[in-house]
């Protein structure tokens, strides 16, 4: 089993770069693979999760050259697609096999949706328990079938998917989801007619964005298409993850004597919330040089040590935040009074339970937290000790509990790391550095 060992440590002052944005290299993938000839990918995230995204892809005759071909090519390596158009995807003569990663199982879902044959698509024991009907509603109303097992009145892969002749809806999503969303959307492409996605809180827009990108329309991009529009590739450069951003900008704010500036950030709005949040907080974090690439903002932040103040958090933003709250609930450890998370019950189909596991893990560490229905209650300032912590096969768990190791008196033991591969496989060598 791999276990990661934390020292705590007095001082940070250095500059770094965080690896490429997940959700918007699964996009660029699967969005190139449809587009008509050749699209370029620089920084491209070589994670398992994306990795499971090309080797998906590659099962259905898409050619993508990575480089020197092998796993794992280093981050900011370069992707090459030769895309096949709308309707060039092959049957699979095997499941498709997604490991880890949800955002490939429901995007792909969506995709497989407009194909006109039949494919299975699978995952690991944690895709496995993960509720795939929400995204199977909308799908099916556009005319896919999609099977799988059923308990507890809920869908779950394997997905049996036949799809082809779909048409166009508008669908009002029930709970802000960016890969809900975006499975209708890639839906969409293959329907007839227009296809409209509608939300009340706005989730993260990279699959607009992209989608607007590929076709020329810029930033003006709707979560609407038409659909039968081919497009052509594109050259497409990732800004680096503001989720993998998050951890180090906490460990910014927590360690004494603490300025960290990183680099190349992704800036998009939808992805920014965790920035409101440790503003409320009275964090010290700057955004500086902002540009835009690709269709989507970056630029550099600047975080520097600081003393911090209890909030509530609920909302509009917590589609925003969601993949930040275990870090937020770190930081809250060290907050003057009470920081009181609601509306987060999204957390509970995660990787883990992710309320169940930050509230169990946190506690180890001896912080005052309560676990809710829907979120958590954390009173601080505490003094955390150091602990043996479980990951529960959760990557966010696993580096959140990490950061809380270098304040932690002693040494703190995260055990079952492996899982950080999914999203973020310099980590560890980047903690090191500090």
């Amino acid at each position: 089993m791999s276990k990661l060992k934390i020292s705590p440590i007095n001082k940070i002052n250095k500059t770094i770069t965080v690896p490429g944005d997940k959700s918007i290299s699964h996009r660029a993938i699967m969005i190139g693979a449809l587009a008509q000839g050749q699209t370029t990918i620089t920084n491209f995230l070589s994670s398992a999760d994306c990795l499971a995204t090309i080797e998906c892809l590659r099962k259905m005759g898409i050619e993508i050259q990575m480089s020197n071909d092998q796993f794992p090519i280093s981050n900011g390596g370069k992707i090459i697609i030769n895309g096949k158009g709308l309707h060039g995807l092959k049957q699979p003569k095997e499941e498709l096999y997604v490991g880890n990663s949800g955002t490939t199982i429901r995007l792909l879902s969506g995709i497989l949706a407009g194909q006109n044959f039949k494919t299975i698509v699978s995952g690991d024991e944690s895709i496995q328990k993960r509720p795939m009907l929400r995204v199977a509603k909308p799908l099916r109303e556009m005319g896919a079938s999609i099977e799988g097992k059923v308990t507890k009145d809920n869908l779950f892969a394997p997905l049996r998917i036949s799809g082809g002749d779909l048409k166009g809806i508008t669908y009002e999503l029930p709970i802000p989801s960016a890969q809900v969303k975006s499975a209708v959307l890639l839906a969409g492409l293959f329907a007839k007619g227009e296809t409209t996605v509608i939300e009340q809180n706005p989730s993260r827009d990279h699959t607009e964005r992209m989608l607007g990108y590929f076709k020329g329309k810029g930033l003006g991009a709707r979560a609407q298409v038409l659909g039968g529009e081919e497009f052509a590739g594109a050259e497409v450069d990732v800004p680096g993850d503001i989720s993998s951003a998050a951890f180090f900008m906490a460990a910014a704010l927590l360690v004494p004597n603490a300025e960290l500036l990183i680099k190349n950030v992704g800036l998009n709005p939808t992805r920014t919330g965790i920035l409101e949040v440790f503003h409320r907080m009275s964090g010290k974090v700057e955004v500086l040089d902002e540009v835009i690439v690709s269709n989507e903002p970056r630029g550099e932040i600047l975080t520097k040590s600081s003393k911090l103040k209890g909030i509530k958090i609920d909302g509009e933003i917590m589609p925003r935040i969601i993949d930040e709250i275990p870090i937020i609930a770190v930081v809250a450890t060290q907050a003057e009074g009470r920081t009181e998370i609601r509306e987060a019950k999204e957390l509970r189909i995660k990787e883990s339970d992710r309320i169940a596991t930050i509230c169990a893990e946190l506690k180890k560490f001896g912080a005052h937290v309560k676990e809710l229905d829907d979120g958590l209650i954390i009173d601080g300032p505490t003094v955390l000790k150091g602990a043996e912590i479980e990951s529960h096969g959760d990557h966010r768990i696993a580096m959140a509990m990490a950061i809380a190791g270098l304040i932690a008196e002693g040494e703190t033991v995260i055990n079952d790391t492996a899982c950080i591969e999914t999203s973020f496989p310099e980590f560890e060598k980047l903690l090191a550095s500090l």
